[in-house]
């Protein structure tokens, strides 16, 4: 079994013929590296894994594809063995992996807090409501009668802090963010 981050050399290559270009061929997303833009396919001829280069899912719309997720592609042979040249079809329903484009897609429709710095009132004091390091953001609030105010991590760690914990007070510069107030810079409370 190939694992990742491991060399493709030697198992697909026992599986191609000279010459045989342009192989229909279907599986399985075993994993896909964003980082590294390649990942390997699971044939189901059982001929061995095909690499897929992040270069072939771009005529598709697509950076990366999920663990799981069903792929039809034609298949060359090189050095190093079987690889995708084209992607003929694919289905995500079967991944059981998370869609990385999926979430890319997400976090570039999150307004970037630095490009509403300009719109930004003075700094106010505020208390942590509640704050999520796993998922990336949690609210600030300026008593039990103003609305809550998003804070994210990178705005966080622009600050220098490492961890929020509620109750916590801050000072925060506040503009209007799409969903409504939006904590652009933040920094810890002056101590009297």
């Amino acid at each position: 079994m190939l694992e990742k981050g491991a060399s493709s050399a030697g198992q697909g290559s026992q599986s191609c013929a000279e010459g045989v270009d342009n192989e229909t061929v279907e599986g399985a997303v075993k994993w896909f590296d964003t980082a590294r833009g390649y990942g390997f396919l699971a044939a189901d001829d059982g001929k061995g894994d095909i690499l897929i280069h992040f270069s072939v899912l771009r005529e598709i719309g697509r950076r990366s594809l999920p663990e799981g997720a069903r792929v039809q592609c034609l298949a060359q042979c090189g050095a190093r063995g079987r690889q995708a040249r084209r992607v003929l079809s694919f289905d995500l329903s079967c991944a059981i992996g998370p869609d990385p484009d999926e979430a890319m897609r997400r976090s570039s429709n999150r307004t970037d807090p630095m490009a509403l710095v300009e719109e930004a009132g003075p700094f106010e004091p505020v208390t942590v409501k509640w704050f999520n390091r796993l998922k990336g953001y949690g609210f600030l609030t300026q008593g039990p009668d103003s609305p809550d105010i998003f804070v994210h991590m990178e705005t966080i760690r622009r600050a220098g802090l490492a961890e929020l914990i509620p109750e916590q007070p801050l000072s925060a510069r506040i503009a209007s963010g799409k969903r409504g107030p939006l904590a652009v810079v933040v920094e810890a409370a002056a101590i009297d």
